[in-house]
Order: C-alpha cells, then sequence, then structure tokens
C-alpha cells in the first residue's frame, strides 16, 4: 500500500519572506542574512554567503534574468521612444544615437539585481536544492512513496 504525504508535513520548513529574500537579492546580498555578497563576479553566484555561510550554490536563475531584463527594458524604451518620435520627429541617426545607449545601460544595469531578485525567490521558496531536507538533484517533489519492501 502507497503512503501518502501529508502536505503538513511538506509545509513544516520555518517560512521565509518572499519579498524580503527578493529585495536582498536585488541588491545583490544575501538572501538569507542581508549583509554577505551574493556574486563573486558580473553574473558569477558566489558559492556560499562570506557572512552567514548560507549555501547559494544550488541556484539556478539560467534565463530567467535576461527574459525579464528584456521585457522590463523594453516597457521602459519603447513607449519614450514613441512618445520622441510623435513629439519631434528626429532622424533615425538621432534615435539610434539616443536609444542604444539607453538600451545598452539599462539592460547591463538591471541584469545583476534581477538575477540576485531570482536567486532570492528561489532561496525563499526553497526551490531546487535550497530545501535543507531535500534531495539537491530532486526537481520535482514527490506527491507519494512507494511502500518498502
Amino acid at each position: 500500500m502507497n503512503e501518502w504525504i501529508s502536505s503538513s508535513e511538506a509545509t513544516m520548513r520555518p517560512k521565509r519572506s518572499l519579498w524580503q529574500a527578493m529585495s536582498r537579492g536585488f541588491l545583490c546580498r544575501c538572501p538569507a542574512c542581508g549583509k554577505g555578497r551574493m556574486f563573486n563576479g558580473y553574473l558569477a553566484v558566489a558559492d556560499a554567503c562570506d557572512s552567514c555561510g548560507e549555501d547559494l550554490s544550488h541556484q539556478r536563475a539560467d534565463d530567467a534574468p535576461p527574459y525579464f531584463t528584456i521585457t522590463i527594458v523594453a516597457h521602459i524604451v519603447v513607449p519614450l521612444m514613441l512618445i520622441v518620435e510623435m513629439s519631434w520627429h528626429l532622424s533615425n541617426t538621432t534615435h539610434l544615437a539616443m536609444w542604444l545607449p539607453l538600451t545598452a545601460v539599462l539592460t547591463l544595469g538591471l541584469l545583476r539585481p534581477i538575477k540576485g531578485a531570482i536567486v532570492g525567490l528561489q532561496w525563499a521558496l526553497y526551490m531546487h536544492g535550497f530545501d535543507p531536507e531535500g534531495d539537491a538533484d530532486d526537481q520535482a517533489p514527490q506527491a507519494w512513496r512507494p511502500e518498502s519492501g
């Protein structure tokens, strides 16, 4: 007979503040303590927090930070571009001179904080290997345990 894991069993972990972890991550700080650095380089996440020792090597931000960055930058640049074009009818060269640098600066400026926020989200929700009781390689939670023997 199969034993089902009750939902209360699966939620015995201490609750982590999602918004606090994401805001700490956005500030490129450890989502657990808010003091240690999250990054070793521009986008390289540190293996562990240098302040509290929280293991950050489990993060799997992958393609999410660039996707969210592109979406946010596009929602800023495109309306501004349309407003400027409708108001002043500038040449294409002038538009390129204005919008390409702005787009590059916004993209490079937001990519790291957005990646930090996503790592904070993963930490707060016990995703991937951030669950101390879970298997680091386990991608999907199991709803039941097969009978032993």
